[in-house]
């Protein structure tokens, strides 16, 4: 599923397929931004968004093999919950 069929499977719920795409635009742009400021979304029974930090490391530069420095970021992470994880089995 990609996010055009999101939008019409709930456009069958609200009847509009406009409204349908400000809804899930509007919850993705809540997310995003809820996870650039480092605070962390829970929908019950679906999961947790949140940030973690990667530490700062070496790499290797696979085509010359050469050895470069990774520096430290926050990555975006989801963790399923006990719904989701059971609905998927």
């Amino acid at each position: 599923m990609n996010k055009g069929d999101l939008i019409n499977k709930v456009a069958e719920v609200l009847d509009s397929k406009k409204e349908a795409q400000k809804a899930v635009d509007c919850v993705v742009k809540a997310v995003t931004d809820a996870l650039a400021t480092n605070d962390s979304v829970t929908l019950v029974g679906f999961g947790t968004f949140k940030t973690a930090e990667r530490k700062a490391r070496k790499g290797r530069n696979p085509q010359t093999g050469k050895e470069i420095n990774i520096p430290a970021r926050n990555v975006p992470k989801f963790i399923p919950g006990k719904a989701l994880k059971e609905a998927v089995k």
